[in-house]
């Protein structure tokens, strides 16, 4: 029985890692609205990368991934969508903070937690990795410094699964 139960978990689990993203409608940091179920990198990996102003653990990990950005961009293709889960109270701060931390994501707004709850986050940082076919293949939850090095190496092995 224990065993039918870990299987069971085992296809549950890997059922929702390959889920599509929800189609819920955000703004980008302009004011654009975008559809959450188009987001994507031409074929490529993307990631979501969920955040606050006030959250110091996201800002670290978006500063660390920001140094290495352009790298994985050259050597992967790599898009990075950073997702605001600030309140609508909040959201005016949004803006100032990345440019002041010269971040160069694509930013979309989430004041009342729409994708953030469709998407089962419950802390943050959580960034979600999705292949080029739109699945979600992998999700990982806090931060702690050089956890990026993980981060593009999962990229990577979805970088030649894609291929």
């Amino acid at each position: 029985m224990k065993k039918l139960l870990l299987v069971l978990l085992g296809v549950m689990g890997a059922a929702t890692l390959h889920a599509q993203l929800p189609k819920i409608t955000l703004k980008d940091i302009n004011g654009k609205v975008v559809q959450t179920d188009t987001l994507n990198n031409g074929g490529r990996p993307f990631i979501i990368d969920f955040f606050a102003t006030w959250c110091k653990p996201c800002n670290r990990e978006l500063d660390a991934i920001s140094e290495v950005y352009a790298d994985w961009q050259e050597e992967t293709g790599l898009k990075i969508y950073a997702v605001s889960i600030d309140q609508a109270q909040n959201i005016n701060k949004v803006k100032p903070l990345v440019d002041s931390h010269g971040w160069e994501y694509e930013v979309l707004l989430d004041p009342n937690s729409d994708l953030k709850r469709a998407l089962g986050v419950q802390l943050i940082p959580y960034v979600l990795i999705v292949d080029g076919k739109g699945n979600i293949v992998y999700k990982h939850q806090g931060y702690t410094d050089g956890a990026e090095e993980e981060l593009i190496e999962k990229v990577r092995e979805v970088s030649q699964m894609d291929n």
